[in-house]
């Protein structure tokens, strides 16, 4: 991929074009684009998706500091989709031709409209549907998925939701990956030692909008008697009803831990030198909030 700015349609034919002197797979083409915010600036940072009839994801990447980006492709109809922080996403059609250059010139993206932010005052996590899920690697190869089936939590969403706070609570014996042994295993001194460490515990009053939906929000994780600041992901999915008409809130977060941060650090190798467990662990969050009482 090669990224250099294209041009809009109105000019495109009135000059040289900059992929003239580059050469093309046999049966292949270019398409392009530019991504521009509503004042005619460039994206920094816009993500890009061209996938097939099928909807099988052809190239993906990045746009370059210019907004811009270029790919080869094979012939054919195409679906282009452009995202970026932010901005509502867009979508479009491209049809490249062997030899050929398709450009859909420049994209304007529209600034997203943030989700309304709920109310201020004092909630709590509905744990009934909501998750905590994680995602370890095992022997280089498989993921082992799991969840703690037991916590709480409450948040007290401020006027300005940057001074907001929340507080969460994880039963630490209630891990649960599907497999009698290995849990028993996660349980032991050798990782979570339970029996010392009963709790994980999360508490944060740092939530940074980083725009549209999406949201940073740091605090202090206490897991295995360590206590680090860690970061989550964030982003808000907006209030809703329940079936009896309750108001509630969603929102699904990501974070990424190093266990030795924790001084979770028991290992053991394979005969070819590869860690039985990852020394990293991602954490999913999928959660509910309601109005508290």
């Amino acid at each position: 991929m090669v990224g250099r700015w294209l041009g809009n349609r109105t000019n495109r034919a009135q000059r040289t074009s900059p992929l003239a002197g580059m050469s093309v797979p046999p049966g292949a083409g270019f398409v392009s684009c530019r991504v521009l915010d509503p004042v005619n600036e460039p994206v920094r940072g816009a993500e890009f998706a061209v996938s097939d009839a099928m909807g099988r994801t052809v190239v993906s990447g990045g746009a370059d500091p210019f907004g811009s980006f270029v790919a080869a492709v094979p012939a054919g109809d195409y679906r282009l989709a452009v995202t970026a922080e932010g901005y509502t996403p867009y979508r479009g059609n491209a049809s490249v031709g062997e030899s050929a250059h398709s450009s859909l010139g420049d994209v304007m993206l529209q600034v997203a409209q943030q989700p309304a932010l709920p109310d201020a005052g004092d909630w709590e996590i509905e744990a009934m549907h909501s998750s905590v899920g994680f995602t370890a690697r095992h022997i280089g190869l498989a993921r082992i998925h799991g969840r703690f089936t037991t916590f709480a939590g409450a948040l007290r969403i401020a006027e300005r939701v940057e001074r907001s706070a929340m507080h969460v609570v994880i039963d630490a014996s209630s891990i649960d990956t599907n497999v009698k042994m290995r849990d028993d295993h996660l349980r032991s001194a050798d990782f979570l030692d339970v029996d010392q460490f009963p709790t994980l515990e999360f508490y944060s009053e740092r939530f940074v909008h980083k725009g549209g939906s999406r949201w940073a929000i740091t605090g202090a994780l206490s897991l295995h008697g360590v206590t680090r600041t860690v970061t989550l992901d964030a982003e808000y999915l907006g209030p809703g009803n329940g079936m009896e008409g309750e108001t509630r809130a969603a929102y699904r977060a990501t974070t990424e831990l190093h266990r030795d941060d924790f001084t979770v650090n028991w290992q053991t190798m394979l005969a070819r030198g590869i860690g039985a467990v990852g020394s990293s662990v991602k954490i999913e969050l999928d959660i509910q909030i309601v109005p508290k009482g």
